[in-house]
């Protein structure tokens, strides 16, 4: 059974503001390289994040992304609530670069006026993955690819995310 999911996955900006949590990197980089829309849509497995009140309890998370006639990028991240065999929940949305940004920021938007900042902060070369994370510091996402990357992979995603600036010890890793 598939459930909308009332906060997105991913509106992290418009959630700052009201959200207590801890601050992962209080001097949050701007994004280290340029991104290629056409080679990062597709479908993302996260791998690890700072727990977040909107992703509470969520395993299996997914994101996907296509590019729309318009521009825009269409958005729907997926969660298993509690367990890998737990109830789907899904937030559909879209994103809109913003413009100067390399395309490595975008404003993302689950419901009405509200946009939440997400952004690029790097990648590999062949698109295998990505750290996301957004200006006040407490969200951050490492996505990959494939659903289980090697342990070095994961170890490498680990330390790139140190060298950006994060408290790596508030990293949730993720069942996929």
């Amino acid at each position: 059974m598939k459930l909308k999911m009332i906060l997105p996955l991913l509106a992290a900006g418009a959630l700052a503001a009201c959200t207590s949590g801890s601050v992962g990197n209080r001097s949050v980089p701007q994004p280290a390289k340029s991104v290629e829309l056409n080679r990062y849509v597709g479908r993302w497995y996260e791998l690890a994040r700072y727990e977040n009140g909107f992703e509470r309890n969520c395993e299996g998370v997914t994101a996907d992304y296509a590019l729309g006639d318009d521009g825009m990028v269409k958005v729907v991240n997926t969660c298993h609530r509690g367990s890998l065999d737990g109830t789907i929940m899904t937030a559909a949305g879209w994103a809109a670069v913003v413009p100067g940004s390399g395309n490595a920021k975008l404003n993302v938007s689950f419901f009405g006026p509200f946009y939440g900042d997400y952004w690029i902060l790097d990648h590999a070369p062949d698109y295998a993955w990505s750290i996301v994370g957004e200006p006040s510091g407490r969200y951050l996402w490492i996505l990959a690819r494939a659903a289980k990357p090697s342990p070095q992979t994961r170890k490498t995603l680990e330390n790139r995310a140190r060298a950006l600036g994060y408290d790596v010890s508030l990293l949730r890793w993720t069942k996929q």
